[in-house]
């Protein structure tokens, strides 16, 4: 089949570099980064594997809220609050 193709900067850079590491022609390799490109898209997804986040007992909480950031600054650096 024969057809027009308007190929990106990037793509067009990548596919001259890897003519050059092959020593292919543009044809060949066109052809043979579509197949490898279809068969991946083709393939069934892979399963991920499921990420836990372990909770941890870190004590109370020494305020209540953070509204008032003066009391809240004293208290983290030691200070006591009046």
């Amino acid at each position: 089949m024969r057809t027009t193709l308007t190929l990106d900067d990037d793509v067009a850079v990548a596919l001259k570099r890897l003519r050059k590491t092959r020593d292919v022609g543009l044809k060949e390799l066109i052809n043979d980064v579509l197949r490898r490109g279809l068969q991946d898209l083709g393939a069934p997804s892979k399963r991920r594997e499921l990420f836990r986040t372990h909770s941890v007992a870190l004590g109370r909480a020494r305020l209540s809220n953070v509204d008032n950031i003066g009391e809240a600054l004293a208290i983290a650096e030691g200070e006591p609050f009046k």
